[in-house]
């Protein structure tokens, strides 16, 4: 059986303890142009922005909320195996995972309406590759225990087999656009283009073995699961055959020629009070149509067998049969495997966000009109500019076993129109401790921001359960600069 989804999970476990894709301290931090990517209501303050190309935007996340490299190998005197068994077989649950989410924007841009300067547009392209997988913690129990022993009688879970995967290129525009001078509201269209998917969600059965009748044991197998792939079989038959190829085919599918879709952002900021914000916004509402390169692998239906059974003395002169071969067939006929190319929709993991901001400490004296302006003729200084805010911000995300979900609560601190500090402090499933930092550097026209996120695990990488970084470069406008 040719079966090119080795591809997919030697992807998958190849990532090894590398989250969900919470961007906490760029949220709200409307000094930095890339805010309007998980935001497109945020406020804005330039005319115009341009974003250095494949340097606008670089972001990582890695997650695991089971096991750490550290908790395997470090050198605590505890024999590995009595490792596997406690920490991992024992210790991890059907809910933990291990994810991998990394953002690379190709080119970034912005600019404000000659005509109506309350609209501001934005567009680009980025490149995102999203990867998580679920612990199977049943597959992972049978595996390592078997079926035998304390496991007669137990019904084994394969439904705890989870895991999705895709690269996309990603074409936006979005407007933002202020209503009055409480509210801005904002959209982005996008249009996908599927460089590879996978998936195997949804999946269901049990794998059951109990005292048998004619035999020792009787094993029942009642099993419905399924592997879709869009992408990853041409991929690997060029990798195997002419890697040198690879670039071409990447770069065709980057550009409108991989499985297409749609998707849409929306958001907007609201002032309750000249100096309490709410924001919120929901991003990737969209699906990508697979279609093309397509390679599922099924398997369904139930059957229950004692093995082999040979009747003794009557059965002496016919244990030249095959036997064991009649066996097979009989099992493959109760539970049909299947391969077919039939296309299938995947649905984007939808994020949403909310926050409420209070600022204090009002900048300079020709800063004191509060009008909810963004960028005015007054030599495009910002009006309502405050050195302090703090809040807090809800941040949940769609996953194949449910909302993910973190809670975050944040103090920035401005220094004029040259420097901003964000620090943040989020609580969610990889770690209740996760303290993180964002810089905005304004030096003339270029602007330069960078973040990183649980920085208290640095001091021990392989112990930490997650890391995120982002940093960019832009051009930014507010005069005639």
């Amino acid at each position: 059986m040719r079966f090119g989804a080795s591809f997919v999970f030697s992807m998958c476990f190849g990532i090894g303890i590398l989250g969900a894709q919470n961007k906490q301290i760029l949220y709200d931090f409307y000094e930095i142009p890339q805010s309007l990517m998980i935001n497109p209501g945020v406020k804005t303050t330039e005319k115009w922005h341009a974003g250095i190309p494949a340097l606008s935007g670089f972001y990582l996340q890695a997650g695991s909320s089971g096991v750490t490299v550290n908790d395997l190998f470090a050198n605590d005197g505890i024999d590995f195996t009595t490792k596997i068994r406690e920490r991992v077989i024992d210790g991890m649950r059907k809910r933990d995972d291990f994810s991998f989410n990394n953002k690379i924007e190709v080119f970034n841009g912005g600019f404000r309406n000659p005509n109506r300067p309350d609209d501001y547009y934005s567009f680009g392209m980025y490149e995102e590759l999203d990867v998580i997988v679920y612990w199977p913690r049943d597959l992972a129990i049978l595996a390592f225990e078997g079926n035998g022993g304390d496991n007669i009688g137990r019904s084994f879970d394969l439904g705890d087999l989870s895991l999705r995967g895709e690269m996309v290129s990603v074409f936006h525009f979005g407007i933002n656009r202020k209503l009055n001078n409480t509210l801005t509201v904002g959209a982005r269209a996008k249009i996908y283009s599927g460089i590879f998917q996978f998936q195997s969600i949804g999946n269901r059965g049990t794998f059951t073995t109990t005292l048998g009748q004619d035999n020792i044991y009787r094993t029942s197998l009642d099993v419905d699961m399924q592997l879709q792939t869009a992408g990853v079989d041409e991929i690997t038959d060029v990798l195997e055959e002419d890697s040198s190829s690879i670039t071409n085919l990447l770069r065709r599918r980057i550009l409108f020629g991989g499985n297409l879709g749609l998707g849409l952002d929306a958001g907007f900021t609201y002032k309750l009070t000249p100096q309490t914000t709410i924001t919120g916004s929901i991003l990737d509402m969209g699906f990508i149509y697979n279609s093309k390169d397509i390679l599922n692998y099924k398997v369904s239906g139930s059957a229950t067998n004692e093995g082999l059974t040979v009747f003794l003395p009557e059965d002496i002169n016919d244990l030249d049969n095959d036997l064991w071969q009649d066996l097979v067939d009989e099992i493959e006929e109760a539970i049909p495997y299947e391969e077919n190319e039939s296309g299938y929709i995947s649905f984007r993991p939808v994020k949403l966000y909310g926050s409420i901001r209070y600022d204090y400490g009002q900048a300079e004296s020709t800063y004191n009109r509060d009008c909810g302006c963004a960028v005015t003729g007054e030599e495009g200084k910002n009006n309502d500019m405050y050195r302090n805010s703090v809040g807090g911000q809800l941040f949940m995300m769609k996953r194949p076993r449910g909302i993910q979900a973190a809670l975050t609560g944040f103090y920035q601190k401005r220094l004029g129109r040259t420097l901003a500090l964000k620090t943040t402090y989020t609580v969610d499933k990889y770690s209740l401790s996760n303290i993180g930092l964002g810089l905005n550097l304004q030096a003339g026209p270029v602007n330069f921001y960078i973040m990183g996120d649980n920085l208290l695990a640095y001091r021990n990488v392989a112990d930490s359960h997650y890391a995120s970084l982002q940093f960019g470069f832009n051009i930014i406008s507010w005069n005639d600069n």
